[in-house]
């Protein structure tokens, strides 16, 4: 379990420090092009971080309003009250906020930038449908995202993917205004040609790579979570038996759509097999996340 967690730590740190490698080469490439040095970046990283930030301060109201989730009282559901509090002790964070969406299809997402304004947000089916130790499991998954500040660590990696596409964008544009032929008129011999060509290509793959380092990350934190409920819990074998409810329901989550299924438990949306597919998932396969949990 320990081994787990450490280890899906220093995945997501490593794909963390990736993204700043492409940054730092489409900077270096677009300050070549047009002279403008590191003035470029500060632009990108401005702008990108205005709408990364706007996202996270209002991530939690955005979503809940987006998932027509409504908050529920102790008397309502007393039996969520209880489990998410005895998982707040255990996970020493503040107690979240507690939301339902009314639907018959089980799921559940936490959102919140940090554990003081953090909530957890279920649906009716996953009360329904699931037992005690499944449900601690899933809520125990929650409140891990929760611990581990990663509703941060996703709203970071928005941030670089938009660094990246600004900059993608703006080298592409030099090319056009004439400033990557302007900088090879001054260079002489084949290096300046060959920077040239790597640069654009550069450019061209670097929103896409970002992209799949943003999702792969994603999928890391998943992992990551579901190591942290067997370490909350105690007990692996209820969040396995609960993923494996979900992932085998049949209903659609209504309330789900693709700005918000990242955040669930299971992906609400169909799941599209295939080894290229899953580099563009926001989450592991279900398989997957059960052996692992398996093992522990």
């Amino acid at each position: 379990m320990y081994e787990q967690i450490a280890g899906n730590k220093r995945k997501s740190i490593l794909l963390i420090l990736f993204f700043l490698v492409i940054i730092f080469g489409l900077t270096w490439t677009f300050g070549y092009l047009t002279g403008l040095g590191t003035g470029g970046l500060i632009l990108a990283v401005a702008l990108a971080s205005i709408s990364g930030l706007a996202g996270y301060y209002g991530s939690d109201k955005i979503v809940l309003g987006i998932s027509k989730a409504r908050p529920v009282t102790r008397e309502e559901y007393p039996y969520l009250y209880n489990v998410v509090e005895g998982l707040t002790i255990a996970a020493g964070v503040p107690q979240p906020r507690c939301y339902v969406i009314d639907d018959t299809a089980p799921n559940a997402f936490a959102s919140g930038r940090d554990p003081r304004h953090s909530v957890i947000c279920v649906t009716t089916g996953l009360l329904q449908k699931l037992n005690r130790a499944e449900l601690e499991g899933v809520v125990a998954h929650e409140m891990s995202h929760i611990r581990y500040y990663d509703i941060r660590l996703q709203t970071l990696a928005v941030v670089m993917v938009g660094v990246v596409a600004l900059l993608s964008d703006w080298i592409l544009r030099s090319f056009l205004w004439g400033g990557g032929g302007r900088r090879r008129s001054r260079d002489k011999g084949n290096f300046g040609a060959i920077f040239i060509v790597v640069g654009l290509v550069l450019a061209v793959l670097a929103p896409l790579a970002s992209q799949l380092i943003r999702l792969a990350v994603s999928r890391k934190r998943e992992f990551l979570a579901d190591a942290g409920s067997a370490e909350l819990t105690r007990f692996p074998a209820g969040l396995a038996s609960a993923l494996g409810k979900i992932a085998a329901d049949t209903e659609p989550l209504e309330a789900a759509n693709k700005a918000t299924a990242h955040l669930y438990i299971v992906n609400p949306l169909k799941d599209i097999r295939g080894r290229v597919n899953s580099l563009f998932s926001t989450h592991p396969p279900i398989e997957e996340r059960i052996a692992a949990l398996e093992k522990m």
